[in-house]
This record gives structure tokens, sequence and C-alpha cells, in this order.
């Protein structure tokens, strides 16, 4: 079956598909794209996994992993541009390569997404306890999930600006986090970049490039979350125009503002091998330099960070959980439910429930598990967004949009270099890394399964989108 036959059918269902209200401009967009990098809880949270494995070589790691999401974020931005869909990569991958392939990422990123959520939702506990020390992650994390969930039925726009003043208290976090550093600095930065150390077996050595690599895996997914802008293409004002603007700027804020307190923190420890060696090494590090009521403080902001990233977690995951109604992939009846927009707030507000409610159960999941379920997803959606945008180059199917990468076709070339070298760091970690990719092949075999036994055998699955996308 063609995609373009695909299209064709769908067009006459257009007029009545389900549609979202464009309410928001640029800024408000990127607040709740930058709250869902959330910048501070990947250095307090993603960070320390890096500096862990890679030590001083994490500026190393943060800057190969920079160089993969820079291209990947071009093609996003271009994708973006020619298809601003709430159904984000799927309705990307499905229009250029083909239903099949489309529900795949469709299964992969919605699994990811969810869990993501519980992920981070249940890191709250953990700075939360600077007040409360016997709270459980647990309960914090399904707590965080339904206050988030209600907040996501709420009108976008007044989720933008509630993200944004979240996201300046986040950003206070790391510039104190960065001045810290900086004023008591104890090491060159060249050191960093020529002679990289980490800690085996409680002694400074050498980095290893194995570990190098792994901890790029790490730091890959740390700056995750700019290409969440086109869940939002269906509520922004003139949506091809500002979407890719969107998702760079993203990227570019939302890397600096990790790269810095971690180089910061690496430069300004009075200890290195106690910095590396400690399992809460950045409240450490506040504690050593700033004392305990900083870090209660600060500790405080991150569990805000915490609360900003899963409201904008629910709010994307939710509109490509509508979009998923919209365009018939479940039951009729499931179908019909999933597309309800509340009629005061515009919001896709039973999907934002039901997505809430499986993040809870994430909750539920052991930890250790649930990274071994969110590792390597992003690794299979990235992948298909370059082949994707190669595809769409060459067909011609993205010369509407308002954006075209510089560069072409080097950007999703090298992307795939990088990402295939990251998957070959992951099948040498026989702890998270190759799990995590067997995960994700159980995901897309699912997804397949699905796709095969119940949509095909439906006829043609119709793609659907407001004005004739």
């Amino acid at each position: 079956m063609g995609t373009e036959n695909v299209l064709e059918h769908a067009l006459p269902e257009i007029k009545t598909s389900p549609q979202l209200k464009r309410t928001m401009k640029l800024m408000g967009a990127l607040f709740l794209t930058l709250s869902s990098i959330t910048p501070a809880a990947s250095v307090f949270i993603i960070a320390p996994g890096v500096v862990q494995q890679a030590g001083t070589g994490a500026v190393l790691s943060f800057a190969l992993a920079a160089i993969i999401n820079v291209f990947t974020a071009l093609t996003y931005a271009e994708l973006s541009s020619a298809f601003p869909l709430t159904g984000g990569e799927y309705a990307i991958v499905a229009r250029l390569l083909g239903p099949f392939p489309g529900f795949i990422i469709l299964g992969v990123n919605f699994a990811t997404l969810t869990l993501t959520t519980a992920v981070v939702a249940m890191g709250l506990g953990n700075y939360l306890g600077v007040l409360l020390p016997d709270l459980s992650p647990v309960v914090a994390g399904v707590g965080c999930v339904v206050f988030t969930t209600l907040c996501g039925i709420l009108n976008i726009r007044t989720n933008a600006i509630v993200t944004g003043v979240f996201l300046l208290i986040e950003m206070l976090a790391l510039i104190t986090l960065s001045t810290l550093g900086f004023l008591h600095v104890s090491r060159p930065f060249m050191d960093f970049i020529t002679h990289p150390m980490h800690l085996d077996g409680g002694v400074l050595a050498p980095v290893s490039i194995g570990a190098l690599g792994l901890a790029t895996v790490v730091a890959n997914f740390a700056y995750n979350g700019y290409g969440n802008a086109v869940y939002l293409g269906e509520e922004m004002h003139d949506a091809p125009k500002h979407v890719g603007r969107t998702i760079l700027l993203a990227l570019l804020i939302g890397g600096v503002a990790e790269v810095i307190p971690i180089v910061a923190v690496l430069l300004g420890t009075p200890d290195l091998s106690a910095l590396l060696g400690s399992q809460n090494m950045f409240s450490d590090f506040i504690r050593a330099r700033g004392g305990d009521t900083l870090n209660t403080i600060v500790s405080l902001g991150i569990a805000l960070a915490i609360v900003n990233a899963n409201i904008a977690f629910l709010i994307m995951v939710a509109r490509q959980l509508f979009s998923s109604g919209r365009d018939h992939v479940w039951s009729k009846s499931v179908n019909r439910a999933l597309v309800r927009v509340h009629k005061r707030f515009h919001s896709p507000w039973v999907a934002t429930l039901v997505c809430g409610f499986m993040a809870a159960l994430g909750c539920l999941i052991p930890m250790n598990f649930l990274l071994v379920l969110t590792g390597t997803g992003i690794i299979v959606i990235y992948a298909a967004l370059c082949f994707a945008v190669i595809a769409g180059r060459r067909k011609g199917k993205t010369a509407h949009g308002h954006y075209r990468m510089p560069w072409y076709p080097w950007p999703p070339i090298i992307a795939l270099i990088g990402l295939g070298y990251v998957i070959y760091a992951n099948t040498l970690d026989p702890d998270v890394g190759l799990p995590s990719l067997i995960a994700t092949g159980g995901m897309m075999l699912v997804a397949a399964l699905y796709y095969v036994l119940v949509l095909r055998r439906r006829g043609k699955w119709v793609l659907r989108g407001p004005e004739g996308v």
C-alpha cells in the first residue's frame, strides 16, 4: 500500500477530523519544549551517570552527543516544518516511509514517552527528601503524575505560562551551580580534553574509548526533548514557519544550560575522586561549596524542574495519543473518547487522563527495569526520521516546508553514523544497554503484530490531519 493512496483516501475525511485550537506563539512553544528537555533534571538526574562512567571525559561525551543531536535537530526541523502534526514522529514517518514503519514508531515512541514520564517523576522524591526524608519514590512519583495530569488538561497557553515560570526557577538553580564551580576553579579545562580521567577501583585512571562511548549514550539521552515541539504544531500560530525554529532554539538553549554547569562542577570540585565516587555528586558539591541551606533551596528548585518536565511530557504524549485516536488506531469507542477536546480549555482531556493513568502505573515498575525499557527507544525514532527526511527530499514530499536544513544530505548521514555507534556502544553494556536494545526490539515487534493482525485487516490505515495535512 503506497503512502500516496493513504493520503488520497484520507482527504475526504479531513474536514470532519477533530482539531485543536491554535492559541500559542513561538515563545509559549519554546517554554514547553525546553521544559520537556528539562535541563536541570538532566544535570542532576542523568548527567551523574555520564560523569560516573567517563569522569572528566564527560565533557567529550557531551560534545560527541551534541554533534549527533545537532544534525538530528536539523532533520527534525525540516520534517516538522513540512508536517507540523500533533502525532509527531509517527505521523511524519508514516507519510514519508509508509504506514507500517510509521505505526512501529508510534508504538515505540508512545511507550518510551509514557515510561520516561514515570522515570522523571520518581526522581522527585530524591529532591523533596530535604524536607520529607521518609518520602517513598513511588508515592512521590504517583503524586507528581496526578498533579501534572490535571495541569495538562488546562489550556495550552496557561501551561506555557506555568512552565515558563518553573523554567526560570530551574535556570536559576543551574546558574547557582555554575557560579559555585567557576568561583573555585581547581584544575585546567584542557585536561578534560587531552587527559580525561575517571574513577577505576577508587583510583583516578585514563578513560577508555569504550567508557567514553557508553557515556555518550547517556549524554545523548540528556539532550532529548527538543523534537517534542512538533507535538505542538497544531496549536501554534503559523506552525510551519515557527516549529523548526523552536526545535533549534530549544536544543541550543537546553544544551548550553546543561553543559556549562557540568563543566563548572568538574573544574571547581575540591576533590575530584570524592566527586566521581559520590552517589549524589552535584548535591554534595553544592553542600561543600555553598552549605546545607543553599543545597536545600537548589534541591527544591530541582523538584520544581521535575514537576515542570512532567507537565510538558504529559502534554506531548497526550497529543500523540489524541492523534492516534483521530487516525482510528483503536476500537471505535476508544477512538471517539481519545479525540474529545475540552470545550473550555481546548485540550484533549480524555487522552491526557489516559496518559496520566499509564504513567502512574509506570511508577510501580522497578526503576532499573524502567531504565532498560526507555534507554534506546530514542535511537530507533531518530534513525527513522533520518531515513524519512532522505525519502522526503528524494520524492519531493517535504518541498512545501518552510525550513530546509543546510548541508544536506550530510546531517542525516552523520546522525545515522553516530546512532550506529551508539547502538554498538549499547551492545557492550550487559547491564542496561544490551537489555534495552532487546526491550526496544520487543516494543517494535508488538507494534508490528498489532499493525498486521488488527489495523491491516481493517483495510487502509487512514492518516488524518488538520487543514489537509
